[in-house]
Formats: C-alpha cells, structure tokens, sequence
C-alpha cells in the first residue's frame, strides 16, 4: 500500500485526506500554518459527525479514521516517507510549481506527485521539475469524501507506472476514476458542467424562463436521469437516428459565447457572488444557506450509501 501525504488541507485537502483515512490509509497532511490545521480539524469533524448522523460511521470507525490522519505545518516532516502526494493547495500556478520544487528536494525519483487541479494541465504544472514523469493530476469533485469521481490526467512526460500507481490508489480509496488519454483545459467534468451552464446563462439572458425554472428543468428531468445513464448511454437509449437529428437542427442554436454571460457579469462585478457572500442568483440568507448546503449533502450520501452497497455486495 501507498505511503499517502496530501499538501495543503484546505476545503479539498482534508476532504480527501478523510477519503483516504475512511478506505483504512494512514495520511499525513500539510496545513500552512497551526490556524490552517485548526480549521481543517473542525472541518474533519463536522463531515465525520454527518456520516455518523447518516450511520455511514460507527463511532469506533470514526475514531479509527481520525487516528489515521496526522496534520502537521511542517513540509519535510509531512512528506519524508510518502510514497505518494496529493497536492490541494490553491488553484495559483506559481504556487503549486514553487511547492514541486521543495517537495522534489527532498523526495526520491520514485515519489508520485498528484495534482488536485481543476484545471492546469499537467505538463504545464510539470514545466520546472526534475522528474516530470512522476506527475499526474488527480481531480477529485467537491465535497471529495462524498463524490466518487476522480478525473486522472497524464501529461506529456507522465510515465504509465505512474498512471497505474494513481489509478490504484483512487481504487484502493473506493474513488470511481476515469482517465484522460489527452490533456484538456477542463477536464471532462467542468466541460460537461459548464457547457450546460453556458446554455443556462444564455436562456437567463435572453428572458427565456425565470432562473428557478431554468433550474427546475435541470432538477427535475436529466437530474433525474443523469445518475443512471450518462449524455452518450442516454443517447443510446433513446435513440441515435433521433439525438443525431435533433443535435443537426439544434446545435446550429446553442450557444456559443466565450465569455460570462450579461446577468453573471453584472452579479460580480457588483460583488454579488452567491451563497459566500449572501447574495447571488438567489438571496442567500442563513437558514436558506443551511437548507440547500443539508439537502445537497444528504442527496450525496443517499448515492453514496448505494454504491457502498454494491460495492459490498461485489466483494
């Protein structure tokens, strides 16, 4: 098994430190400073109190699974006898080619270094390092101890030891991981999710619907579909004659803007940035923020409790 340590234990860091810990890994996690690790242990035990609450835990496991993740603000300390890291600090280029640079200074060659990125490609992040081989990106979705997806990204240099390493460890974390064969702005998940917020965006503009109703018909059709059957399976079920008919008449419509739309735009630059700020699309208030962040995350822990099932059931 992996010698796991994950850099930075922000909102992702000790989501996916927890991943890790829940599957039976030791994890050794870097926070930036003793408030860094303070706000991450609240964090661990706010998720690990919910799974509790949802009987996903039991307290013995609970305890067990905070046992096995140390935190500590110091780098060589952190990352001494990893034989994998998994970077989650912010999403700033330089920083994360900085942090590579200490990190290769005192690892062995044998060492993955996993990016949690959103975004950067991994030959881009790999530009300055002495072993570029060793880096592949490991995008795990938000909240990551709920979300099973993790898009593994190979860059240019990146060797197949170290894709099948991460494709390993993602498993042996009971993480569902795709890989990507070529490297692209966006991934795969963001693509999908922003192509249909740009569409989103362009029938707001347009005063097509009301933003609620743009949002019921997401929620209450291909939300509903969409965790069984994905766009191309769909497509498949319905018919390809028909999807290719509709995508030739209709794809001409779509849009195809590059930037935000005209609402989005205005929104922020008025500092009106949603649920952080109290404002947004919708009037973010404190109870309303409380009732869509819980039916959010219990949605994702009923999904979750049946792929825990299956999972068992298989073994």
């Amino acid at each position: 098994m992996e010698t796991i340590s994950i850099i930075g234990c922000g909102t992702m860091g000790h989501s996916i430190a927890l991943s890790a810990a829940w599957a039976g890994m030791q994890v050794k996690m870097h926070g930036m400073n003793q408030q860094d690790i303070h706000n991450a242990k609240k964090g661990l035990q706010q998720k690990i109190n919910v799974l509790c609450a949802n009987d996903m835990l039991k307290k013995e496991e609970a305890n067990h699974i905070q046992q096995n993740i140390i935190l500590s603000d110091q780098l060589d300390e952190v990352i001494m006898h990893a034989t994998f890291i998994i970077e989650a600090i912010p999403e700033i280029l330089d920083l994360k080619k900085d942090i590579y640079q200490k990190i290769e200074s005192v690892i062995n060659e044998n060492v993955v270094i996993a990016s949690n990125t959103s975004g950067f490609k991994p030959s881009l992040l790999a530009e300055n390092m002495q072993h570029p081989e060793r880096l592949i990106v490991t995008h795990f979705w938000n909240p990551a101890h709920l979300i099973p997806l993790v898009e593994v990204v190979k860059g240019e240099q990146t060797n197949l030891a170290t894709v099948e390493r991460a494709m390993q460890v993602m498993k042996a974390m009971h993480k569902h991981p795709i890989l990507l064969h070529k490297e692209i702005p966006g991934f795969i998940g963001n693509r999908l999710q922003y192509a249909l917020f740009r569409e989103a965006q362009s029938i707001l503009d347009a005063g097509v619907a009301t933003k609620e109703d743009i949002d019921a018909a997401v929620t209450y059709s291909i939300g509903r579909r969409l965790p069984v059957t994905g766009p191309l399976m769909t497509a498949d079920m319905g018919g390809l004659d028909v999807f290719s008919a509709i995508s030739n008449y209709l794809f001409e419509d779509l849009s195809t803007v590059s930037q935000s739309g005209t609402v989005l735009t205005k929104l922020v630059d008025e500092g009106k940035l949603g649920d952080k700020s109290g404002e947004g699309f919708y009037t973010w208030d404190a109870d309303f923020s409380v009732q869509k962040n819980t039916e959010r995350e219990q949605t994702l822990i009923h999904f979750l409790k049946n792929d825990v099932k299956i999972r068992k059931e298989k073994e």
